[in-house]
């Protein structure tokens, strides 16, 4: 498509004339590809090939997708396109020779279980107020050599290591004591 500009210069109608039709802002040859794309998805179908289990004369087997006379064809089902994962049982079943606990005795093993819990429970409570406590007092020193602000925090560091310790700690003794019986 050539331009022609009474007074114009060649190259304006050169310019002119490599500029794509647009339409809305979309070029021609981009509406062509969406709707090339469009086709090729909706007639997109799921593949599928015939596999042959062949013995040869010398008893050797092979699994093929081309058959002869040798060849018998299988028989396959299609696999599902994603399955869930298969869920444990929640309780499986003890076998039948296996020891059994009494109740008395289990609740006592949990009753022990629950206590040694809290205590280790308070022990790490105060492990943590006290590590909050030193970070504090670290947090409130400035030293002279310090111009540097990373050096404070480098400082800090393992102070504020120990406080995520200890809450990491109480939060894994929490779920624990959340799944006792």
């Amino acid at each position: 498509m050539a331009l022609y500009f009474r007074g114009a210069s060649n190259t304006l109608a050169n310019y002119y004339s490599e500029i794509p039709a647009m339409i809305d802002g979309v070029t021609m040859n981009t509406r062509l590809l969406l709707a090339t794309t469009a086709v090729l998805c909706a007639t997109a179908l799921p593949v599928r090939a015939d596999i042959y289990k062949c013995t040869g004369s010398d008893g050797h087997v092979t699994y093929s997708n081309m058959g002869d006379k040798n060849c018998k064809r299988l028989s396959l089902d299609p696999l599902p396109a994603s399955s869930p994962a298969a869920r444990p049982t929640a309780k499986t079943p003890s076998p039948a020779g296996f020891p059994k606990v009494e109740e008395g005795a289990q609740k006592a093993r949990d009753n022990d279980r629950r206590r040694i819990l809290e205590g280790e429970m308070s022990a790490e409570q105060s492990n943590l107020q006290q590590a909050k406590k030193a970070l504090a007092e670290q947090e409130a020193v400035r030293e002279g050599g310090e111009r540097n602000y990373q050096r404070v925090l480098d400082r800090l560091q393992p102070y504020k290591d120990k406080v995520a310790l200890h809450e990491r700690n109480i939060e894994a003794i929490q779920s624990e004591l959340s799944r006792l019986r």
